[in-house]
């Protein structure tokens, strides 16, 4: 793109509401969507249909985007990919987008492989806040799993973090029937250990080529049945949040999380939305469309004209998409959710193109 239209100083906007009154507050932003890593539940194949690397947006395009973003009520900020540190100089991205002080919070999700080498940049830059993905502690289920054989290196990642002078270290779970259902304790235990707090995710049934069912879920309900088994009485933290994990606290005060959008969807308080590498803007998880703002961006739109189209898309949102999914299930059982020939045509559709 040979130039983008200036940042005006104008009055700022008020927060943005869609048709069920959710606002726009949280923002993903997906920088590569590619992995080092194969886990089953979301990359499960070597190769994909890879998005080009002239259609990814460089920093300064993410920069603007995400300012205009902020005019209409955002104020959190995630960057993800695939895996966000694959792509070159992050902290760079993370100081230019910390000038803007609508923002917030800047958190990074990481599936930890590269963290080490590169933590203590990410926190002098100004990041906030780092989440890690951790499923198991046992290499060889790691290994299976993922088909890497790279699990110190997470190990190291995590350990790094806290050194670099970060604080509110989380880690995401992705809790399984028959995988990693006998390491909820352990988890949680590790996560004392590091500091860190544990977010057990049930196993959605997004992307295409995941083979996901139902068997597989591990409930909100299973979790704490299981955790409770083992520590005695857990109570829910009472907190207002948006956020998406339900936060509970066991009887020496260690709390965890459980994002349970499977079985108990949140749909009514979402306020997020991805960007994904290449622009595309998705209102949903399972949105199997977005609004390709790169477009408008590279062809010379104004600040004005992208801020319009912005709201108006958000203000016609609908999408509530994590309980059309369960509604279906109900109604008629869940056969694979995008099959995966349409995948091969439009890599947008697979979770790892949109920030997850």
């Amino acid at each position: 793109m040979s130039s983008m239209p200036s940042l005006s100083n104008r009055s700022e906007e008020a927060v943005v509401q869609d048709v069920w009154g959710r606002s726009l507050k949280a923002l993903r932003v997906s920088v590569t969507d590619r992995c080092n890593l194969r886990c089953q539940y979301c990359m499960p194949e070597e190769e994909y249909v890879w998005l080009p690397r002239e259609t990814l947006l460089t920093f300064e395009e993410i920069v603007f985007l995400t300012d205009l973003f902020t005019r209409q009520g955002v104020d959190k900020v995630r960057i993800t990919g695939g895996e966000p540190l694959l792509r070159k100089n992050v902290p760079a991205l993370v100081a230019m987008l910390r000038q803007n002080p609508r923002i917030l919070d800047i958190a990074i999700t990481t599936n930890g492989v590269l963290l080490a080498e590169q933590v203590q940049d990410l926190f002098d830059a100004g990041l906030h806040r780092v989440t890690v993905s951790l499923d198991t502690l046992k290499p060889e289920r790691f290994k299976a799993l993922t088909r890497r054989d790279t699990l110190a290196k997470v190990f190291e990642g995590i350990e790094s973090v806290g050194k670099a002078g970060f604080t509110g270290l989380k880690l995401d779970t992705v809790a399984m029937k028959g995988y990693n259902d006998d390491e909820l304790v352990p988890l949680i235990e590790y996560g004392r250990q590091v500091n860190a707090e544990v977010r057990f995710i049930e196993y959605m049934d997004v992307g295409g080529a995941n083979e996901w069912s139902p068997e597989k879920v591990l409930s909100r309900k299973d979790i704490l049945t299981s955790l409770s088994q083992h520590y005695g009485v857990i109570e829910p933290v009472v907190e207002e949040s948006t956020a998406p994990a339900q936060r509970f606290r066991l009887p020496d005060g260690t709390t965890f999380g459980i994002i349970s959008s499977t079985t108990v969807p949140f749909c009514s308080t979402c306020d997020r939305s991805r960007l994904t590498a290449d622009g595309m803007w998705y209102l949903c998880l399972y949105a199997k469309s977005g609004v390709d703002l790169r477009k408008h961006l590279r062809s010379g739109r104004s600040q004005e004209e992208i801020q319009s189209i912005i709201q108006s898309v958000w203000q016609a949102r609908k999408d509530r998409g994590a309980e059309e999914r369960k509604e279906l299930e109900r109604q008629s059982g869940r056969g694979r959710y995008i099959d995966i020939d349409r995948l091969r045509q439009d890599p947008h559709l697979e979770m790892h193109a949109r920030g997850g």
